[in-house]
């Protein structure tokens, strides 16, 4: 009985030294949530955190613009079409901040002599430069689909800052100006995303 007893006091023991250690300093870590923790948590509530969205922060002063209803449904279209090509809410931040610094969002046909040569629809792609044709470029779930084949060619571009990110697909003759609009842009995803 002595040693059944001696067993199970040890045995006691040794569970109160393992729980002890599990729970403290040797497994202490900061409670302070992080970016990615706040998404998580944002994310199982139905919204995305848009600090997360925004992985290296917002790059010179932000711009933004109201939104009219067709705007508006160019955005779900940009989220709709990154969505069916797999890519995540990081990619729809990129092609919403680069739609708004080509077009403000809206679907734009040719402009006459406002015209950036043959440029048309939300990124201003153009059919001379092998982006498709008018219809198709003008067709908003077309011409992201072509954007994000585009950033999907990029190396590491997850890890790049937005302008730099669109500026590698676009060849925009004012590289900085995608930058303007990523707050927006990571406003828009996180409130569209999961709807």
């Amino acid at each position: 009985m002595n040693t059944i007893l001696r067993k199970s006091i040890l045995g006691i023991a040794g569970l109160t030294v393992a729980g002890g250690l599990a729970a403290g300093p040797l497994n202490h870590t900061d409670s302070t949530p992080t970016a990615r923790d706040a998404a998580v948590t944002t994310q199982a509530a139905g919204k995305l955190d848009t600090a997360a969205l925004i992985p290296h922060g917002v790059q010179g002063n932000q711009s933004r613009i109201e939104l009219n209803d067709e705007q508006t449904a160019n955005v779900k279209a940009i989220i709709a079409a990154t969505k069916k090509a797999g890519m995540d809410e990081r990619a729809a931040v990129v092609s919403i901040a680069t739609a708004l610094q080509e077009s403000k969002l809206e679907n734009l046909g040719h402009l006459g002599d406002r015209n950036d040569h043959d440029s048309q629809g939300l990124f201003q792609q153009r059919p001379s430069s092998g982006w498709g044709t008018v219809e198709q470029i003008t067709d908003p779930e077309y011409s992201t689909t072509a954007f994000l084949k585009g950033l999907k060619q990029v190396d590491g571009w997850q890890d790049m800052p937005l302008t730099k990110a669109a500026q590698t697909v676009q060849v925009s003759a004012y590289p900085d100006h995608y930058a303007q609009w990523e707050q927006q842009a990571a406003d828009l995803v996180a409130e569209h995303w999961n709807k």
